[in-house]
């Protein structure tokens, strides 16, 4: 299936903050230029909403990271980072992006998945198949599910023009300063 795209789509974007984040500090050791990401993948189509799923930690040092989404327009829903007995830690927003993606779909035509996990599967195959929208997955290709690639409609992959998409310092690598 082709992928359509036009002026008067409404679109969601959902963004998978750690994996996007990861993926850009172990294939490239930069920072992943979320701005840049969501101006190109939204191609002057009507953005919706655009939500990035993060964690904070007590040290707070996330916090100008997250004022430099919320200043490129991006809303961030937040939650602890969980800490468990051994030290253990967990950050796991897919449920919670899955509900807000399933729950604001009857007002999208486009749903865009800043994601290369391939958890998002189900959730792809059903917005697409219940509510009739295409799906569009943005990642870093390196790192991306098979499965999630071929599910999608459209796949756009950060890895083919990395220095547009990532932060780097001057050396070329991360900058690095805490975000």
């Amino acid at each position: 299936m082709a992928v359509i795209k036009h002026k008067a789509q409404r679109v969601g974007i959902f963004i998978d903050t750690q994996n996007i984040y990861h993926s850009a500090k172990n294939l490239h050791h930069a920072k992943a230029n979320f701005s840049a990401i969501v101006k190109d993948v939204l191609d002057g189509r009507i953005l919706v909403r655009a939500l990035a799923y993060v964690v904070t930690t007590e040290s707070g040092e996330e916090s100008a990271f997250f004022g430099a989404l919320e200043k490129a327009g991006i809303e961030i829903r937040s939650k602890p980072l969980q800490i468990f007995l051994g030290g253990a830690k967990k950050a796991d927003w897919d449920v919670g992006l899955a509900i807000d993606a399933v729950s604001m779909a009857p007002k999208l035509d486009s749903v865009i998945l800043l994601s290369g996990d391939g958890d998002y599967v189900p959730l792809v195959k059903y917005l697409q198949n219940t509510h009739g929208c295409q799906v569009e997955v943005v990642a870093f290709g390196k790192s991306s599910s098979a499965r999630l690639i071929e599910a999608c409609d459209d796949f756009f992959d950060l890895d083919l023009n990395p220095k547009k998409y990532l932060i780097m310092g001057g050396d070329g690598r991360a900058p690095r300063r805490k975000i």
